[in-house]
Order: structure tokens, then C-alpha cells, then sequence
């Protein structure tokens, strides 16, 4: 017996449209969760590299009385035959923590910004280590001197990231999805909030660096030293 044969259709133009109209959709709704996550990992990745240079900092407070300066740079050299980096840059200051043989890591010290990039590892020489735009936490001085533990724990003595022009004292809200990564002197770390307007953080209800009464820098001179831009 004769049988009919299958006729095998294929999609309708109207079936195809349908088809991308729906990816499309499924796309739109999904791609600021990934946008999200991806911001939650970079911000995650800033916390835990701040960990660390809190770590490294205590361990060089611990031997220098105070967390990097012009005057530990002289103490280090003395010490190790080592010449940390010159200059009061961040770049700068936390390179004594590589001269003084507290890290060998340039990776603790990157976090996602418009002024960074990727460290390279090479620290074969002060100027290769810590590259410009292979720092992106700015540390907190009191004038040109640095702080030390037997301060306020809870100030905050590094942060990040910074704007794109990185010596305005303002924050990109758009990295972390509008929050700042802190390091406090008591070595905890916390995500401050940074207002879309100013662009500046606040901590306690008071601006980050604000030095009025019943402010964590009351009686101090905190001004940033900022990392060098890419």
C-alpha cells in the first residue's frame, strides 16, 4: 500500500519573530541581574583585598609605630637596604609594605575603577611594583604624617574606588552599585554608602573625613593620599 509521505514545514517568518521577540525579552530582564552580580564580585573582590592590606599594615605598624609615611620610608631602608618608592602617593606609601617584606602581591592591592588596571605581578623594581593604575585604595594620613593603631579603631584608613579624576575626595557610586569599599583601623571593612549627588561617603551620619565635634577624626588632619591613575 501506498503511503503518504511527511512533510516536513519549517518555521514561519511570524513563528521567527516570535522566537527573537522572546529571547530579546528574556535578555532584557535578565541582563541587569548579571550586570548586578557582576558588580557584587568586583565589590567582593575590593572587601577581600582590603582585608589584606589592613593585615599587612598592622604587621608594619607593629614594627614602625605607625602605618606607612615619609618617616617609615627612611626606617625601612635603614632597616632592609630597601628604597621604597618616593613621593606621598598611595602607590608610594604602600610600596614600603613591599620594601619592608610585608607583601609581595600587587593583586591586594587592585580594585575595579575607572583609574585602574589588572596588576601585572612584576615587582622586580620599585618602579614596576605598584605601577600607576595597579593601586586603587587611597590610605588616610593626618597631614603629612600617617596614623597609627593606638587610634580611633573605628576611623577609616583606606577606601576606595575613587572618580575617574581620583583627587576630588568623591566616590564612583557606579562600580559597586553605589557603594564604597572602607577599611578601618581595627582592620574591619565595611560598604558605605555613596550619595548619587555629591558623590562623597559618610559613616556615623557624618561626612568620611569630617573633623567636627563627636566626628571620627575629631582633633586629627585627615586628607587622602590618592593612588596614581592609569
Amino acid at each position: 500500500m501506498k503511503q503518504n509521505p511527511i512533510v516536513r514545514r519549517g518555521f514561519t517568518l511570524v513563528e521567527l519573530l516570535v522566537v527573537i521577540v522572546i529571547i530579546a525579552a528574556l535578555a532584557g530582564l535578565t541582563a541587569p541581574m548579571v550586570i548586578r552580580q557582576r558588580k557584587k564580585a568586583d565589590q567582593t573582590e575590593a572587601v577581600n583585598n582590603a582585608r589584606q592590606i589592613g593585615l599587612a599594615l598592622m604587621e608594619f605598624e607593629n614594627e614602625y609605630s605607625s602605618f606607612p609615611d615619609s618617616t617609615t620610608a627612611t626606617a625601612v631602608t635603614t632597616a632592609t637596604g630597601n628604597t621604597p618608592k618616593t613621593g606621598s602617593t598611595a602607590n608610594a606609601l604602600f610600596h614600603q609594605l613591599f620594601a619592608a617584606g610585608y607583601t609581595q602581591s600587587e593583586a591586594m592591592f587592585y580594585c575595579k575603577a575607572a583609574y585602574t588596571k589588572k596588576p601585572d605581578g612584576d615587582i622586580s623594581t620599585s618602579t614596576k611594583a605598584l605601577d600607576a593604575g595597579e593601586c586603587g585604595f587611597g590610605i588616610i594620613m593626618n597631614g603629612t604624617a600617617a596614623f597609627n593603631a593606638s587610634s580611633n579603631p573605628g576611623r577609616p584608613i583606606c577606601a576606595a574606588p575613587f572618580t575617574s579624576d581620583v583627587a576630588a575626595d568623591t566616590f564612583d557610586k557606579d562600580i559597586f552599585d553605589g557603594k564604597a569599599v572602607i577599611l578601618k583601623i581595627d582592620n574591619s571593612v565595611v560598604s558605605a554608602n555613596i550619595n548619587p549627588t555629591s558623590k562623597k561617603v559618610t559613616m556615623n551620619g557624618k561626612l568620611l573625613l569630617d573633623t567636627s565635634a563627636g566626628s571620627l577624626f575629631e582633633g586629627a588632619s585627615p586628607t587622602w593620599s590618592y593612588p596614581v591613575s592609569k
